[in-house]
């Protein structure tokens, strides 16, 4: 984009610009072919879940899935493990995150991990909370993808595009997602915005969703073979606008059936749905 600001986004109507940021989504996705083999298509480990916090760590991770990673992993608390292992027999769970030995422990499968998304409900113990910061050091000096979610952190007021700019500048053009009523997507020095319908109920558990998708997304995109328009735009805005899109289309097709009484839980089946009409549909 030769540092130049971009912003793609339905209300321009620009279809052009709608389609060209699709194709470099769809130019990402792995093409689903008997000459794969398992865990090619995503490792993603989530890294949260504690006694307060299970449900979180399970939607992110069993998103992941349904988007199209080949193996979740969950590295949660003791307390936490038993009952994420009940929610889904998909999910690898590892109850290890308060273990005095945690980072060592988890040193063993960072390697095997093409990303981690890093949060969903991993609580606030201080202990749990340094253990974290060190794994993320070493994946970062592994340059292993991270998704790192807010854990629920209240917006700023300014949620504008400049804003997030300046965030991810100021956080070393780290790309950060601001998700409302619109999604602002920044590097640091391009964005990109989707102000695209979702849906008017707020159940919690929606960015977990995000968060897991996306770190699917990202290793898909920064995985996927160089092309003109990939190298012209970051794989992490594409990741990012990649969930922040099928997840609001997903959140629209769950409250168009369930209406005021739509849950978290019923935007994992309209996954497979959103996922088909977005990034698998040549003529959308």
């Amino acid at each position: 984009m030769s540092g130049e600001s971009s912003k793609f986004s339905p209300s321009q109507r620009n279809e052009s610009q709608i389609q060209a940021v699709l194709q470099m989504i769809r130019a990402t996705v792995p093409p689903l072919t008997s000459e794969r083999h398992k865990g090619q298509n995503g490792r993603i480990a989530v890294i949260g879940g504690c006694f307060e916090y299970t449900g979180a760590p399970y939607f992110a991770g069993i998103s992941a899935l349904r988007t199209g990673a080949d193996l979740s992993h969950i590295f949660c608390t003791a307390d936490a493990g038993i009952p994420i292992k009940s929610y889904s027999p998909e999910l690898i769970v590892h109850p290890i995150l308060d273990h005095h030995n945690a980072v060592n422990i988890f040193d063993e499968w960072l390697p095997r991990m093409h990303c981690l998304v890093i949060g969903p409900g991993l609580g606030r113990n201080d202990e749990v909370v340094e253990t974290v910061k060190k794994i993320i050091a070493k994946a970062k000096a592994k340059e292993i993808n991270i998704v790192i979610d807010a854990m629920g952190k209240a917006p700023e007021p300014d949620s504008s595009v400049s804003n997030t700019k300046d965030v991810a500048k100021a956080l070393g053009n780290v790309t950060v997602v601001r998700k409302g009523y619109h999604d602002v997507i920044s590097d640091g020095v391009n964005e990109l915005v989707y102000d695209g319908d979702g849906s008017p109920r707020r159940c919690g558990g929606q960015g977990d969703i995000l968060s897991g998708s996306m770190g699917t997304f990202l290793h898909w995109a920064r995985a996927s073979k160089p092309i003109d328009r990939l190298n012209a735009t970051s794989p992490t805005l594409i990741a990012a606008y990649a969930a922040c899109l099928m997840v609001k289309t997903c959140s629209k097709m769950a409250f168009e059936k369930n209406g005021r009484s739509m849950i978290v839980s019923d935007l994992i089946d309209k996954i497979h749905p959103s996922f088909q009409l977005l990034y698998e549909n040549s003529k959308l």
